[in-house]
């Protein structure tokens, strides 16, 4: 399992848009993505879920990828919150 940190910058949070993108970025890993805010998960699969954290500008998140890609799949998440949130 590999996993990183990551605070949200956006001033919307994680709202539809990105959350959208989110979503069809962990589909696109062979990996099973988590995101975790103070204790709750959400697989990041899943729109819904993503958009149930409730996730607002400097909330700290865990993203944690698991599976058979999980090194590029993690790195490819990051990248994505990095360029999106």
């Amino acid at each position: 399992m590999k996993s990183f940190e990551y605070v949200i910058k956006d001033e919307l949070g994680i709202h539809a848009r990105p959350a959208g993108l989110l979503v069809k970025t962990a589909k696109a890993t062979g990996s099973k993505i988590t995101i975790e805010k103070n204790g709750k998960t959400a697989d990041a699969s899943k729109l819904f879920a993503v958009m149930g954290l409730a996730v607002k500008q400097n909330d700290s998140i865990r993203v944690l990828a698991e599976g058979g890609d999980e090194a590029a799949a993690s790195e490819k998440m990051r990248e994505f919150f990095e360029a999106n949130l």
